[in-house]
Formats: C-alpha cells, sequence, structure tokens
C-alpha cells in the first residue's frame, strides 16, 4: 500500500470522527464536507510527519481545530446574509426528538465557549482523549490545558444553565 493510499484509508476509517469533530468545533452542518476535504487535503499534505505509533484521532483533531478555526475568523470577517438552515419536517417519535434537542442544546451551548477553550473540552470530555496528548496536538502547556479544560466545563454549565432559563421564558 503506497502512503497515499494509507493516507486516504486512514482518512475513510475516520470520516465520521472528522464530521462530528467539525460540527463540535462550530462548523455548519452546510460546510462539513467542504471543510472535511480541506482537513483531507492537510492530512495528506503532512501524512510524512505522522508517527503511525501514535493514536491518529488526536492529529485529526488538531488539523480539523485549526481548520474550524481558520473558517470561523473567515466567516466572522464576512457579512452573512441570513443563511437559513430548514428543520426536517419529518415527524420523530418522542425519544428521538428529545435527543435531538439535547444535542441542539449541547452544540448551541458550546458555541458559547471560546473556540480555544472548546476544543480542550471537547477532545478531552467527548473524545476521552487525554489532557498531556491535548496539550500536545495543541502546542500549549500542560497546566494551560488543564486550566482551559477547567474554565471550559465552567462555561458550558453555565450556557447550559442560562439557555434552560431563557427557553422558560425567565
Amino acid at each position: 500500500m503506497t502512503s497515499d493510499e494509507a493516507c486516504l484509508d486512514m482518512y475513510k476509517r475516520e470520516l465520521n470522527y472528522i464530521y462530528r469533530t467539525l460540527r463540535r468545533m462550530g462548523a455548519w452542518p452546510a460546510e462539513i464536507e467542504d471543510l472535511a476535504q480541506e482537513v483531507f487535503l492537510a492530512l495528506r499534505g503532512s501524512w510524512t510527519n505522522y508517527d503511525p505509533g501514535r493514536p491518529i484521532r488526536p492529529y485529526l483533531f488538531g488539523i480539523a481545530f485549526r481548520i474550524a478555526s481558520a473558517h470561523q475568523r473567515k466567516r466572522n470577517r464576512e457579512v452573512a446574509y441570513g443563511i437559513v438552515e430548514p428543520d426536517d419536517a419529518a415527524p420523530w417519535p418522542d425519544k428521538v426528538l428529545e435527543s435531538k434537542q439535547s444535542r441542539g442544546l449541547v452544540l448551541a451551548a458550546l458555541e458559547r465557549i471560546p473556540l480555544r477553550r472548546r476544543a480542550v473540552l471537547v477532545m478531552h470530555d467527548l473524545d476521552d482523549i487525554p489532557v498531556a496528548d491535548i496539550a500536545s496536538v495543541l502546542g500549549i502547556p500542560l497546566f494551560t490545558a488543564y486550566s482551559r479544560l477547567r474554565k471550559a466545563r465552567r462555561e458550558l454549565e453555565g450556557a447550559v444553565r442560562q439557555m434552560l432559563r431563557e427557553a422558560e421564558g425567565g
């Protein structure tokens, strides 16, 4: 298997993870496919630097984080003309609807956390990546990673509480 084939194979195996990571980093559903392609191009370009003895997900997260950050900076500079994403009109069973609402609440709460802290929270609490690996991937000191994680958890909790209060009308 050539290097390019190995890279493509790894990308295909981790595509769902890349999609979830990009969504958690604030990418809109309509943007995810394009951003995932950017992740692949970056992965292919840096494939020779990847150490196969290390887990691939933290490496992919680092790439996805940088691409999502750059995209978010670009989006913040642009003037938006009201992008509307229609909800699926198909009827959902109660459990599926509750699950969708909970995911939506968490994703909306995650958007209220600054990206640098959100990245540490997502990697550790959702992707089960050790804090030492997170610090290494993001190029930050270990104690900074722990500090960002602690602060992000508090911000997430506060954001969820505030959103629930707002939903109740109070």
